[in-house]
């Protein structure tokens, strides 16, 4: 990702230094700070350099899963995402479930791929992601955490392994019985 630096002198970042972290958190803007006339250092949003997520939030969410027995593998990805990657085997098929905390996790969902998977597998969205927040399962920060999707992504497995087999997808209501 590119930024459009903004020269901000010392003078207007010491005047308004709460606007300028303002500016640059929730509108992604980036400046280079002059004093004397001499480039001193700039501000880009957390996100160029790290995930946008509380460490304790994320820890929280590991140690919920190690609790439950789960291992992931954690990586940081190129967008500076949070990834856990969960290795499944699905009727003898080897497949992954990766987890994306984005930034601003827990208000922001997560969200959910696996492979490998047919090309023309429904319910998913456009950049492939699981459709596993809808109407009946809407997602709650407050509620829900990693343990919970992952859930929701193994159900989702369960359903294209009926749907591979069965040529249609089982009815949701059907499958929370």
């Amino acid at each position: 990702m590119e930024f459009d630096f903004k020269t901000l002198t010392m003078m207007k970042l010491r005047s308004s230094p709460g606007e300028i972290l303002d500016r640059v958190h929730e509108g992604g803007e980036a400046f280079i700070i002059e004093r004397n006339g001499r480039q001193k250092a700039c501000l880009v949003p957390v996100w160029y350099f790290l995930p946008d997520i509380p460490k304790n939030k994320v820890n929280e969410e590991l140690n919920k899963l190690h609790e439950n027995g789960e291992n992931p593998i954690v990586t940081v990805s190129n967008k500076k995402e949070v990834e856990m990657l969960f290795k499944e085997t699905v009727k003898r098929d080897e497949i992954t479930i990766k987890i994306i905390l984005p930034h601003g996790y827990p208000n922001v969902a997560p969200k959910v791929y696996v492979s490998p998977i047919t090309t023309d597998t429904p319910h998913r969205w456009q950049d492939g992601a699981l459709c596993i927040f809808g109407a009946m399962t809407n997602w709650n920060p407050g509620k829900h955490n990693i343990a919970f999707v992952l859930t929701l992504a193994r159900k989702w497995l369960s359903s294209y392994s009926e749907w591979r087999e069965k040529g249609s997808w089982p009815n949701q209501a059907e499958s929370n019985k």
